[in-house]
């Protein structure tokens, strides 16, 4: 937690890599550095990189303008753009497409992009989050992820290791779990039985 505070306090501008296992949390420490960086008053939004349909990316991250496509009656915000002066998490980064990450990339590096169908370039001041369970190195050799995003990305890196590895959390995390739910249910338990306490703790 400490080196969360610490990214959040100083990297208002730079672009932070999350890597773990599905299910470490990767999220709520994405959260945790909007809430106690300097944009906490700004927008926080999330994308799921791989619920994404590649050919709805684009749009998704970047809008459009009126006749972009069929449907296109209106200009429409993206992510980039709603997230403005805040936070964007980009959810599983490793499953964007070549032609996604080359966009991505230029977006990190000028800070203006062009919405689908647009001339006029868009300015923004976005901090991007990013986060993935696979390990980007192999994609990298594998052709599939690129390197100069990779080392775009990664300036300021977290390795979020699962909670096998941390036995020490499973207690505080326990007893979280436990006020919320009563809270939530409107119960009122103490604490936990000390057998459980010790089962939980071995």
């Amino acid at each position: 937690l400490s080196m969360v505070t610490l990214i959040a306090r100083q990297a208002s501008n730079t672009p932070v890599l999350i890597q773990g296992e599905t299910g470490t949390g990767k999220g709520l420490l994405a959260k945790a550095i909007h809430r106690l960086g300097s944009r906490r008053l700004k927008p926080f939004l999330e994308l799921n990189c791989s619920a994404m349909v590649p050919t709805l990316l684009e749009d998704t991250l970047f809008g459009h303008e009126p006749g972009a496509y069929t449907d296109a009656k209106q200009a429409g915000q993206g992510f980039f753009e709603a997230a403005n002066g805040g936070i964007l998490f980009l959810d599983e980064i490793g499953e964007l497409s070549p032609e996604a990450q080359s966009k991505l990339l230029k977006v990190l590096e000028e800070q203006r992009f062009y919405r689908l169908g647009g001339t006029q370039p868009v300015q923004v001041d976005v901090m991007v989050i990013a986060a993935t369970h696979r390990q980007l190195g192999d994609l990298m050799e594998q052709g599939r992820f690129r390197e100069d995003l990779y080392y775009r990305l990664q300036v300021l890196s977290l390795w979020v290791p699962p909670l096998r590895e941390r036995r020490e959390d499973v207690l505080p995390i326990a007893h979280h779990f436990l006020k919320h739910f009563c809270q939530k249910l409107g119960k009122r338990i103490s604490g936990f039985d000390p057998a459980f306490l010790h089962w939980f703790s071995q």
